[in-house]
């Protein structure tokens, strides 16, 4: 197995189709190596996490026709950062990507990540604060300016990443080897998960490339207050994590 893609849904009954739809017909076409086995280079992993609508149902529906595609179904809602987790782990391809269910950021940009995993990089995320970023539309200047930067700079001052711009960007590949010692070290399950991800494989010495993306920006949807209190405070239980060493154990 080459290649692993995981997306997180919570009541997505109805984009998912699409999306899948969209990711398989796409990975099909690619000519990924082979082990010659016989086998597909790879697979699509959905987890529903605890899904109310027919998330799960219709999964299971185009299980017959896209015969690569995996089922998680939680009974329970765990958080986007556990399922993340979740599917990340039980993921067989040598390289693990983890997507959003809206397909905000097509499938076809994994193309940029191989040559950086090339040059030696284990981690490669996608980015729409770095050069060469496109917003499909732009966000309002409130949310960019005030939700985006000041975030940003509170995430830098409280945990570090000085050098990444974008760590919520929901579009994220792994090695295996490395997503297999950084995952089961992650303890945040619902706000920050992106962050801690990143700071985990920095302690552990993995080296991260930011590359830009192609983001459909959703303007109807909204970032809560409530949302960002919770955020930071996730941020906060992070940085207590590194202060006693609970990530080096």
């Amino acid at each position: 197995m080459y290649l692993s893609v995981i997306i997180p849904a919570y009541n997505e009954e109805r984009r998912l189709p699409k999306t899948l739809a969209e990711i398989d017909n796409y990975l099909r076409k690619q000519n990924y190596p082979s082990t010659g086995s016989g086998q597909a280079t790879y697979e699509i992993i959905v987890i529903s996490d605890g899904s109310k609508d027919k998330t799960a149902e219709v999964v299971r529906e185009r299980a017959s026709v896209i015969k690569n595609l995996r089922l998680i179904d939680n009974k329970e809602n765990h958080g986007k950062g556990f399922v993340v987790r979740q599917g990340m782990l039980a993921a067989k391809g040598e390289y693990g990507l983890f997507t959003d269910a809206d397909n905000a950021t097509s499938i076809d940009q994994v193309e940029k990540m191989w040559p950086e995993f090339e040059k030696g990089y284990d981690i490669v995320i996608g980015s729409r604060d770095v050069k060469g970023a496109i917003l499909d539309p732009p966000q309002p200047w409130i949310r960019s300016v005030i939700l985006g930067e000041g975030f940003k700079l509170f995430r830098k001052i409280v945990i570090g990443l000085w050098g990444i711009e974008d760590t919520q960007c929901g579009f994220k590949g792994f090695k295996k080897v490395a997503a297999g010692e950084i995952f089961p070290k992650c303890k945040i399950n619902r706000f920050a998960f992106d962050p801690e991800i990143l700071v985990i494989a920095k302690k552990l010495g993995y080296k991260i490339k930011e590359i830009p993306i192609h983001w459909k920006n959703d303007p109807e949807s909204k970032v809560k207050f409530k949302s960002m209190i919770k955020m930071a405070i996730d941020l906060i239980k992070i940085r207590w994590n590194l202060i006693t060493g609970k990530y080096l154990k």
